[in-house]
């Protein structure tokens, strides 16, 4: 699954893997030129200068961070929700 924000800033994917490998999720934002990946469940972080790139180096760094500090891995609640313009108001 994947979902794009407005102006492909904002990307929600989520892949799933066979046999021990486990199903997480990472959020994509572009961010002065790079892209900054998250993965919710883990809290790791990496970015790069594609979404592609980006995603594989959150994939390497959250495999080498549960290698040294193994954790039993929550699923989140992923939901979406709007907000108002502040010049809404005044219009």
């Amino acid at each position: 699954m994947e979902t794009r924000g407005k102006q492909d800033e904002m990307f929600i994917i989520s892949k799933n893997c066979k046999g021990s490998m486990r199903t997480l999720s990472a959020v994509i934002m572009k961010e002065e030129g790079m892209y900054v990946a998250r993965c919710p469940e883990v809290g790791t972080v990496s970015q790069g200068r594609t979404v592609k790139t980006a995603l594989k180096n959150l994939k390497e760094a959250t495999e080498l961070y549960l290698e040294e500090c193994p954790l039993k891995l929550r699923k989140p609640i992923m939901a979406t929700f709007r907000v108002g313009s502040p010049h809404a108001a005044s219009a």
